[in-house]
């Protein structure tokens, strides 16, 4: 069993867009329509639908947009008539049979034509435009414009606001972390991609708690599940570590055309993120501790400049508000020294952020990728049948 469909894997999928161009005209399901048309002739350009949002039970939405040819489907297939997404789905294969059993409902207003599955490519390339100059990529089959790769981290009980303050002096790719203002999330920014880690139990509290109030009660068996999941949730300490792969990512990766591409990349790119608090460990230290690190892990060679380098760090740490100027070299090779243990003194030093640090993750904070769920949990179950078409 591969890694993306194993139960037992620590990376699920959290969102997912997905579209197919078809070599026919779809079947006009929407109510509403949007024509384009030539004003100065008349003639009728283009005929197509706005996007709509399919709604399933507990206020789930998924949103469809149907463009002609093209159908698109966007939102948490894990999410689908379902209260949380704390656990979701863990191949590809499942979340687009969730989509497939969504838009297969919709007929045209007949009830005779009906919109189509997404399949799996087994071919692509480029095709030339009508003026000959442009060209676009082509497959036979869905398109995969941006996909979310999640693993719920547990640190322990009361640890998770410390552990992601941690987190947020971390670098990852180029891009320094940012801590939100409440202290519950660290973000990294980048073009192509977007990476963030979360307290799971405040965001269920924050964005879930409320909508379940006014749809059920807070009285109803409903709310009472889902405090059964933030209680849980605050108990094991989960972080909730999510990294987005947009449309230029996956294009650049090879891993836009389903069918075509091994699933098990995505649990490696998902696992070089996971490995960002790998050197929170050796941060805080003091000047000796500090130097004898850049010696044992291999990063300087000798003593002179692990203390110069050491040096540095200190002066980090104990001079509030100082700059370095990172256009020198000697300064990039000491920046570059320091991140290799965990110590990013691009970033203002922060003592409530790096206070944090000083928890060994070997020992206080004891962290694991596979959340064990307590019996009650209610999870996602794709659809299994089979349905005349």
């Amino acid at each position: 069993m591969s890694p993306s469909t194993n139960q037992n894997s620590r990376m699920f999928y959290d969102y997912l867009t997905v579209e197919q161009v078809f070599p026919y005209v779809l079947p006009k399901v929407s109510d509403t329509g949007i024509c384009y048309y030539d004003r100065r002739t008349g003639q009728q350009l283009r005929d197509t639908c706005p996007g709509w949002k399919h709604e399933g039970s507990y206020s789930t939405v998924v949103q469809i947009r149907v463009d002609g040819n093209k159908l698109t489907v966007k939102g948490n297939p894990s999410a689908v008539n379902r209260l949380d997404n704390l656990d979701g789905f863990r191949s590809l294969d499942e979340c687009i049979a969730v989509y497939n059993d969504i838009v297969t409902e919709y007929t045209d207003q007949y009830g005779f034509w009906r919109l189509p599955r997404f399949t799996k490519c087994t071919d692509f390339g480029l095709r030339q435009g009508a003026d000959g100059t442009k060209s676009s990529m082509v497959g036979n089959g869905a398109r995969i414009r941006r996909i979310d790769l999640t693993t719920n981290r547990t640190v322990g009980k009361g640890n998770d606001r410390a552990y992601i303050r941690a987190l947020s002096t971390q670098r990852y790719g180029y891009k320094n972390g940012h801590l939100f203002e409440d202290g519950w999330t660290v973000d990294w920014k980048a073009r192509d991609h977007y990476e963030k880690a979360y307290g799971k139990a405040q965001a269920i509290r924050k964005f879930l708690f409320p909508k379940c109030k006014r749809n059920f009660g807070e009285d109803s068996p409903e709310f009472r599940y889902l405090q059964q999941i933030a209680d849980f949730c605050d108990d094991q300490g989960v972080v909730r570590m999510e990294q987005e792969l947009k449309s230029e990512f996956l294009q650049r990766e090879r891993l836009e055309w389903w069918g075509l591409f091994d699933e098990q990349r995505f649990q490696e790119i998902h696992g070089r993120f996971l490995a960002i608090d790998e050197r929170l460990e050796v941060m805080a230290m003091d000047y000796e501790t500090i130097a004898e690190t850049l010696i044992s892990k291999g990063v300087v060679s000798s003593v002179q400049a692990a203390n110069a380098t050491a040096n540095i760090a200190l002066k980090w740490m104990n001079c509030p508000g100082i700059h370095f100027d990172f256009k020198k070299s000697q300064m990039q090779a000491y920046r570059a020294r320091l991140n290799r243990i965990g110590l990013n003194i691009a970033m203002p030093y922060d003592i409530t952020r790096h206070s944090a640090v000083t928890i060994r993750r070997a020992e206080e904070i004891v962290t694991s990728d596979f959340l064990h769920l307590p019996h009650y949990y209610r999870h996602a179950v794709a659809p299994r049948h089979l349905r005349l078409v």
